[in-house]
């Protein structure tokens, strides 16, 4: 069985709106909505942990149970950076394995999640081929980097709960920062198999504005699919 934390601590600076972009609508309905739902038909996922700035517990409860969801969920607190926050959630977790995921990635659709479960490497993620040419360098161009080596990262990732708790302890203590948890446990632990499943170029995350537009149209497009 699969514990799933859910970062939802994001305060949406970038939105320049007053409710964080997690919560504003998507589709009709709140954006961490569109994962919990598709959450709850999973069998393999025991509950829900939601990291989250502590006076939204109660807003997320409402908008849960007024959308009929029935898996279990769980608060933690939001730490001051997202990888304290996954910290927070990962406390709490009491399964042997555990899913962390956005809330802030809704498009994220059941198969996906399956796909990660279902997948025989106990430590996995989703990453998708980079298209374009990326560069080194700051003021000036100082290298070229090789797009054929890297992975841009996307969630959700599954991993082995008391390997990447032990993971986060050690970087809490070194004061190292990350900000994502494939690169995390791989810095301590590089012997550690971390699978790579190939990522879905609809799977975005919803940071700006512009996201939330486009967003709109992948579920128009969706729901052309579906008719």
């Amino acid at each position: 069985m699969f514990s799933l934390v859910l970062l939802s601590g994001g305060v949406g600076s970038r939105m320049n709106q007053a409710v964080p972009k997690q919560y504003m609508l998507l589709a009709g309905k709140p954006v961490i909505m569109h994962i919990l739902e598709r959450v709850d038909e999973i069998e393999e996922i025991k509950e829900t942990i939601i990291v989250c700035a502590d006076e939204y517990a109660s807003h997320i409860t409402l908008i849960a149970k007024q959308y009929g969801i029935k898996k279990n969920i769980r608060f933690a607190s939001a730490g001051a950076t997202r990888q304290a926050s996954v910290k927070s959630g990962l406390a709490i977790v009491e399964t042997e394995n555990v899913i962390i995921h956005e809330a802030a990635r809704p498009f994220v659709k059941v198969e996906d999640f399956k796909t990660l479960l279902n997948d025989e490497s106990e430590n996995a993620m989703f990453g998708i081929e980079i298209p374009f040419t990326v560069l080194k360098g700051n003021e000036y161009v100082s290298g070229v980097l090789n797009r054929s080596e890297l992975v841009n990262v996307q969630l959700p990732q599954k991993f082995k709960t008391e390997l990447i708790k032990t993971a986060h302890e050690k970087a809490e203590r070194d004061g190292r920062k990350f900000t994502e948890d494939a690169s995390l446990l791989y810095e301590y632990y590089p012997d550690v198999k971390i699978r790579i499943v190939p990522g879905k170029e609809y799977n975005l995350k919803i940071t700006t504005r512009m996201d939330l537009i486009i967003g709109e149209q992948i579920y128009k497009e969706e729901m052309r699919r579906r008719i």
